[in-house]
């Protein structure tokens, strides 16, 4: 079986029987040895026994003393994000739990950098035992924002981390700024003849995915909403990617990021949106449930539609935090 993803954590997690994540000290140790966390030289004494005593122990008690103690206020002020986040896991049964609690509960003291991180190694799980590339490729848009790029008439979506990468070089060097042509065609489009690279290669984040071609870019994002859809609720929806709306009277959507909620909102109140705005729509899926999932009765046996789009810098900034608060789902409650 392909392994992927190493650097999400997921191999520092232990599984319910349901499969959701639980917390491991190893885990949180992840957090602690990161660079924000680990006290510099100049930190002080209490800064610096802090942290070696949760090294020791990650789900040690500690005190608003221990916090004050801290000289640099900085310090203080991220060690209290820290510890207020950690106990937040620590207080759900499960990481995807833990996730949606944190989303319903409001995330004004969570630094994004976490919530990414929490979608990154959820995604994996719910991705484990999946051996299609592209699907998992799709799956990266949930926690890396992605640059679009249209190329020879295709519409590419390349992780804005590597592509940024790659214009830094082309500054840097004459030789190959002469290239011509967007940088995302120094990079590799994954394609079925390629497509058991990426195993291999997914913790680069290097390889780009082709809303259209074969088997499309957009069937591969729909199977990886299902797939977070299923890990996060519990229970299992058909997604699928279509061209149009064609229910006049529809009852239902979804914003996938920003950009896409505010085409959305102006749509459903009836307000023109001008083309360029709407060129901006990347991608529009059908999300059935199953009839036995209880739902809000003005979406009852309607199907929920979900929008992507890019904004106006070109990049797609996904919020998959919207599909925990964003159905119509009666009973918000998750499986994990």
């Amino acid at each position: 079986m392909n392994d992927f993803w190493v650097s999400s954590g997921h191999l520092l997690l232990d599984r319910d029987a349901g499969g959701g994540l639980l917390v491991t000290d190893e885990f949180l140790k992840a957090y602690l040895a990161r660079p924000e966390l680990m006290p510099p030289e100049e930190a002080c004494a209490a800064e610096r026994a802090l942290h070696a005593k949760l090294m020791a122990r990650p789900q040690a008690t500690v005190s608003p003393m221990e916090i004050a103690a801290i000289v640099d206020a900085d310090a203080r002020e991220n060690w209290e994000l820290m510890l207020a986040f950690r106990d937040r896991l620590l207080a759900a049964p499960t990481l995807e739990a833990a996730y949606g609690r944190l989303i319903r509960d409001g995330v004004a003291r969570v630094p994004p950098l976490f919530l990414n991180q929490l979608a990154h190694v959820i995604m994996r799980n719910a991705l484990d035992g999946c051996d299609d590339a592209f699907v998992a490729r799709a799956g990266e848009l949930f926690y890396r924002p992605q640059r679009v790029s249209v190329h020879e008439g295709k519409v590419l979506l390349a992780d804005a981390e590597v592509i940024e990468g790659h214009e830094m070089n082309r500054q840097a060097s004459p030789l190959l700024a002469m290239l011509g042509g967007p940088a995302v065609c120094e990079l590799d489009v994954l394609t079925r003849a390629n497509a058991d690279d990426y195993w291999g290669r997914s913790d680069a984040h290097d390889m780009v995915l082709d809303l259209g071609g074969e088997p499309g870019g957009r069937a591969a994002i729909a199977g990886a909403l299902e797939r977070w859809l299923r890990q996060i609720h519990g229970f299992d929806v058909t997604v699928e990617a279509v061209e149009r709306i064609e229910d006049a009277d529809w009852r239902w959507f979804v914003g996938l990021d920003a950009e896409a909620t505010v085409i959305g909102n102006a749509l459903w109140r009836g307000e023109a949106v001008d083309e360029e705005r709407l060129n901006r729509v990347l991608a529009l899926f059908r999300l059935t449930m199953d009839p036995a999932v209880p739902v809000l009765p003005q979406a009852a046996g309607r199907p929920v539609y979900l929008l992507l789009a890019m904004g106006p810098d070109r990049m797609l900034r996904m919020k998959p935090q919207n599909l925990v608060t964003g159905l119509p789902v009666a009973e918000a409650a998750t499986a994990n």
